[in-house]
């Protein structure tokens, strides 16, 4: 059996963790044409599901979402995230 390693890439990702990064995450999405939808309960923000490559993904408090390689959006659990990446700048 053959070993690989993962091609080390950059990405740009924010990390979800309250309604004011909410709306910022959101109008990024937006800015590269991305789709989102905020979802609120009793009139607060709650969380929010973006649109990805396998379908709507939901995005609650502590999430980071990622713009993938292809320009793709993504989330990512924090203990993923810390796992994988690591900060750049």
């Amino acid at each position: 059996m053959a070993l690989y390693r993962k091609k080390p890439v950059v990405i740009e990702a924010k990390k979800h963790s309250n309604v004011s990064t909410a709306k910022e995450i959101a109008e990024w999405i937006r800015s590269y044409e991305g789709e989102c939808s905020v979802i609120t309960e009793n009139g607060r923000l709650v969380s929010f599901k973006i649109k990805t490559l396998e379908g709507d993904m939901k995005v609650i408090t502590g999430d980071y979402v990622i713009r993938g390689v292809a320009g793709e959006f993504y989330p990512c659990k924090p203990g993923i995230f810390r796992q994988t990446y690591e900060r750049i700048s």
